[in-house]
């Protein structure tokens, strides 16, 4: 039997929405429920087995043309850091920001922006499907993850890649937000490290100067605010041990494909 694939997407993605804002619009209690975390985890097991099952991990995210770009893009979550040292980066157009990849790699790398632009690039025109129930095509432009992975050496037992980022979620001095995808997403061909939006350098409101596109996940996956990518074989010592900021104590999935 053939699986529309739209359909397949559009039915996982307002599933995924369902479920997650019943902990945002305040029903903190149902969220903390057991019975509900459990719901939770079993949903995205059912996510991770349709896809493995229907599609390869391979497969690409539907592209748009220019002509269906959104009139706007908006800024979701942090929209410009309560971090003094990040702050004092984007004074100074981001000309001392590096960009770190270390962890279970043989080859640690710092890249500056100049260093990134001058690889190989990729642009890309898709849509953003976020769990708040909002959607946005818009186009992107950087390096794919894949090349400066392959830069870097990752080991032949490394899993998962971290990416940390310059946005504290309760304001100066509280916990960073950080997001983690495994090497079938961080080697697929649309997974970019976008500088450009729209054929201009990223907005600070957007995540700049350099974020995360993971195309076939949703919008929480595509972490903004880079400073350092870390290449490790498990999750478990990474913070609170489920793979990202909302995973590890809102209720979130890790898995969040689309």
């Amino acid at each position: 039997m053939r699986i529309h694939r739209q359909g397949r997407r559009t039915f996982l993605r307002n599933s995924l929405e369902a479920l997650a804002l019943l902990g945002i619009a305040g029903c903190d209690r149902v969220g903390q429920a057991e019975w509900f975390r459990k719901l939770l985890t079993e949903g995205e097991h059912l996510n991770r087995t349709v896809h493995k099952t229907l599609l390869s991990r391979r497969t690409m995210a539907q592209e748009f043309t220019e002509a269906d770009l959104s009139p706007h893009f908006r800024s979701n979550g942090t929209s410009n850091p309560e971090n003094p040292a990040y702050q004092a980066l984007a004074a100074n157009g981001f000309r001392d920001w590096i960009l770190k990849v270390e962890g279970m790699v043989d080859k640690p790398l710092q890249l500056s922006m100049t260093q990134l632009r001058a690889m190989p690039r990729r642009t890309q025109i898709t849509r953003h499907d976020c769990v708040e129930g909002w959607s946005a095509i818009a186009k992107w432009s950087g390096v794919p993850l894949s090349h400066v992975l392959n830069d870097a050496h990752p080991r032949s037992d490394a899993r998962f890649v971290v990416f940390h980022c310059g946005d504290p979620m309760e304001g100066p001095g509280s916990e960073f937000y950080y997001e983690s995808i495994d090497m079938d997403d961080a080697f697929h061909p649309q997974t970019i490290l976008a500088y450009d939006l729209n054929d201009r350098e990223l907005p600070i409101a957007n995540g700049a100067p350099l974020r995360l596109r993971v195309e076939r996940q949703l919008g929480y996956k595509h972490a903004k605010y880079l400073s350092r990518i870390e290449v490790v074989s498990s999750l478990d010592t990474i913070r609170g041990g489920k793979g990202g900021y909302w995973e590890d104590g809102h209720g979130y999935q890790w898995y969040a494909g689309i």
